[in-house]
């Protein structure tokens, strides 16, 4: 993983030394921070080819300040100045395909709970090269889940429509402890004991033809989801928004996870069970892999049908 020599903050471009926080910023202590996930592609087709362009970045960013309202606290930045700053981040570092970490955060203030009224947020944009979230063979073998003994709070206790940092601790803990009894993702439950999503992607279940994924209610909107469910839609394939259980999801035909960082992720086997039947059992199904292979075509710009505004050139 190759990090950008450049960082944008609150405006500037600036090396990685000189953009520093202070140990006192409210956001360290109490994780009063939002930030995002999005990745810019090198196109292969069309007028933007041979060029980087970031997939869907405005959505990404009205996200964001949904988060930091969420929180309730005033984003500094417009949508459209959001967007020039991960372009002008890309272009200091020169990378034509890489993944964007924007954050806005609490700094240097009040070290109470209460931040105080009207805190500054600040905002940096960090850029890197990253290959697949869950590993290469998670991609083309399909992954290992296990469902956690972590459950995900509530929707009261936790905001689930805002990418919130703080709100990831219990993500990194349900990973940490699939990664160490050999898994590479967890999948969390609510408090009810429906599946709601992985610590960073969206689940889709596949049966009988029939697509299903998590309703929002407890889940974060995501972007790669809303995609998903456009193309899916598009095929002429029935989604359904619902719940479902862990018992279901065990006798899906296919399983798949959607998120920026994963892309779309095949999953083989959750707590050592394998998915499918017959020959395919424990292998990447058919529509994955269809699913798979136009997510890929359409963030290089070689599919037409969907709105151009999701590619934003660098």
């Amino acid at each position: 993983m190759a990090r950008g020599s450049k960082v944008w903050l609150n405006g500037k471009v600036l090396s990685v030394d000189e953009a520093r926080i202070s140990l006192f910023s409210h956001v360290i202590h109490y994780g009063t921070g939002a930030f995002e996930g999005i990745r810019a592609y090198k196109q292969s087709y069309g007028a933007l080819k041979g060029k980087g362009a970031i997939f869907r970045v405005r959505e990404h960013m009205e996200r964001l300040q949904d988060s930091v309202a969420i929180m309730g606290f005033e984003m500094p930045q417009t949508v459209d100045e959001l967007v020039q700053g991960a372009i002008e981040a890309c272009k200091a570092n020169q990378f034509d395909e890489c993944y964007i970490r924007p954050i806005a955060f609490l700094g240097d203030g009040p070290l109470g709970v209460y931040p105080g009224a009207n805190p500054k947020v600040d905002v940096a944009m960090l850029v890197w090269e990253w290959g697949s979230y869950l590993g290469d063979k998670g991609i083309t073998e399909g992954a290992r889940l296990k469902i956690s003994s972590f459950i995900r709070p509530h929707v009261n206790s936790v905001m689930t429509k805002g990418k919130i940092s703080g709100q990831y601790v219990t993500g990194v803990m349900a990973k940490s402890e699939a990664i160490r009894l050999g898994y590479d993702e967890a999948l969390m439950l609510d408090p009810e004991g429906y599946l709601t999503e992985g610590t960073g992607e969206n689940l889709f279940i596949i049966k009988d033809g029939v697509v299903k994924t998590t309703q929002l209610t407890s889940i974060l909107n995501g972007v790669t989801r809303n995609t998903i469910i456009q193309i899916l839609k598009q095929k002429g394939i029935p989604v359904i928004e619902t719940r479902f259980t862990r018992d279901e999801m065990w006798c899906a035909d296919e399983i798949f996870l959607t998120g920026t960082a994963a892309e779309i992720t095949p999953v083989a086997n959750i707590d050592d069970r394998k998915i499918g039947r017959d020959a395919g059992k424990g292998k990447p199904g058919k529509l994955t892999l269809e699913i798979q292979k136009t997510y890929a075509a359409l963030v290089r710009g070689e599919i037409g049908e969907f709105p151009k505004s999701w590619l934003t050139s660098l």
